[in-house]
């Protein structure tokens, strides 16, 4: 099975929110970062929201594109990552992915190996 499972897309009106989660169903890898990305037609994936939970070392990294509209966080068993997302607009319609690496958080796309299937997220009135 794949060992991330995202979930919370939908059709979402122009200045709404929606929460996508993002779960690590079998994921080995010490200390996993969780980045979400997303993709449109004809366009690499974007690099939006990471955390990571090491010991004595909690992170988070936000895109500029992102930064004040979308929220990353990770329940209290680390078992699922949360974006959620306010005031979306039409251009942030895309599929939206969570990846994992070991143990750095990067809004690179290059660098992760281990890919949910994605969930459609779409803005429009």
């Amino acid at each position: 099975q794949l060992p991330l499972v995202e979930s919370g897309g939908g059709v979402v009106q122009p200045g709404g929110s929606r929460r996508l989660s993002c779960t690590a169903v079998a994921v080995t890898m010490d200390y996993p970062a969780i980045t979400w990305f997303r993709q449109v037609p004809g366009r690499d994936r974007e690099g939006l929201a990471c955390i990571v939970s090491r010991p004595g070392d909690d992170t988070t990294l936000y895109a500029d594109s992102v930064k004040g509209r979308f929220i990353i966080s990770r329940d209290t068993g680390n078992n699922t990552v949360y974006l959620q997302m306010n005031s979306l607009e039409p251009e942030d319609t895309a599929v939206y992915y969570c990846a994992a690496r070991s143990r750095f958080c990067s809004l690179q796309s290059r660098l992760f190996t281990s890919w949910g299937q994605g969930t459609q997220v779409t803005v429009s009135s």
